[in-house]
């Protein structure tokens, strides 16, 4: 049986726009499958049971460690000014996930830290610190982990217990911020598309750090397969465009091929009928791939009984927010076609064309909201996922 494994990335690390370098090391380093994400904002009761859980079950080597673990939680986690903070929490599943993401995090604190002994090759050696006074060496000024992950299935499974009963009754959106023109402030909806989700690579997180560029905040996130009646529905306005534009241009190429193939001048009529009957047929089936590449199924075969499973493939739904959210996006993702993207855009940069154009980004306030209505955004399946797995193992 495969294990499942969890990270948690602190609140610092995601306020200082981490959370895509963070995740690229994850995605593209560890042999394990991403099968869940949730943002919630810890109380200070979690934050004081959660700290003291690390204590109990600390297995580093370092006796001051467990000490320092507690203490940093209570405080990092905890609200502070009255605003709770936001925490990532990243479920991975698959064979001795635990060892793998404690070599990934790399070591919690390094008493003999030194600039020549950091190699930038673990998570904490880019993200973390660990700084101690020169004349105390055993006085630490500031300690910063960037993640938390346990280090053993035992310690993982009392964690998980505790992270899955306290996400069940929490928000999954995190609108904690107070602006200062909040009638400015807009949400817009992300998805990374199923293409970045094929095989072990750092371009989820790459993109989600493009996207920080915009100093707008995440507040939430959920892994999403989408159902066909989802991408049915989430695409529904595509239908119409893609109808009205290519039927008449398949048509055209219709009556060419004809033309050519058969040696005969063709009447107008012969291609407008093309266009009604062959161009249509043909726009449909651009419609059809469309709602394929997101949930892997393609309503002209697929029974309508399965059309609200979820999907065959995989992507990150994101919810950006902040001042003129909308226009910060979709200018860092860039146009549909990547192939007219500008340089340093999302699109540009990973698109391949004008379908698998690599991430989705709302284009305006009314569709943003329609959108995370299909995406059901302020729903998560990772308590699910945590509590499955506990009663499976408890049934085995």
């Amino acid at each position: 049986m495969e294990d499942i494994s969890y990270v948690l990335v602190t609140p610092y690390t995601i306020a200082k726009s981490r959370t895509g370098g963070v995740l690229s090391r994850l995605l593209s380093r560890l042999n394990l499958e991403l099968v869940g994400a949730q943002m919630f904002a810890p109380t200070e009761a979690f934050a004081h049971t959660y700290a003291e859980s690390v204590y109990q079950t600390y297995e580093g080597d370092n006796p001051m460690g467990r000490t320092l673990l507690r203490d940093y939680i209570k405080t990092s986690f905890a609200p502070s000014g009255g605003r709770r903070h936001r925490v990532l929490l990243l479920l991975f599943r698959g064979q001795d996930a635990y060892n793998k993401i404690t070599d990934i995090a790399g070591p919690l604190h390094d008493e003999q830290l030194t600039l020549e002994s950091i190699t930038g090759e673990t998570i904490r050696d880019t993200y973390a610190d660990f700084v101690t006074s020169h004349d105390e060496p055993e006085k630490v000024l500031y300690y910063e982990p960037a993640v938390l992950a346990p280090r053993s299935k035992k310690t993982a499974l009392k964690h998980l217990k505790l992270i899955g009963d306290f996400i069940k009754d929490e928000p999954t959106i995190i609108t904690n911020m107070k602006y200062n023109n909040p009638e400015k402030i807009e949400k817009t909806l992300v998805i990374i598309k199923p293409d970045n989700w094929r095989y072990a690579s750092s371009r989820p997180g790459t993109i989600i750090d493009m996207f920080s560029r915009t100093g707008l905040r995440i507040i939430s996130c959920k892994i999403q397969r989408m159902s066909l009646n989802q991408a049915l529905e989430f695409y529904s306005p595509v239908k119409d465009v893609l109808q009205r534009k290519l039927s008449p241009i398949y048509g055209q190429q219709a009556r060419k091929t004809l033309e050519k193939d058969f040696n005969v001048k063709l009447q107008d009529e012969v291609q407008e009928e093309l266009t009604r009957t062959l161009g249509k047929q043909l726009a449909i089936d651009q419609f059809y791939q469309i709602l394929e590449f997101m949930s892997g199924k393609r309503p002209d075969s697929c029974p309508v009984e399965e059309r609200d499973y979820p999907g065959k493939v995989k992507s990150m739904v994101l919810l950006y927010e902040g001042e003129d959210a909308i226009r910060k996006i979709r200018e860092v993702l860039g146009p549909t076609d990547p192939t007219k993207a500008p340089g340093g855009t999302v699109r540009r940069e990973f698109g391949q064309n004008i379908m698998v154009n690599t991430a989705h980004a709302s284009d305006s306030v009314d569709n943003a909201s329609r959108e995370m209505r299909i995406v059901q955004v302020d729903k998560n399946n990772c308590c699910e996922i945590i509590s499955t797995y506990l009663e499976s193992l408890d049934n085995s």
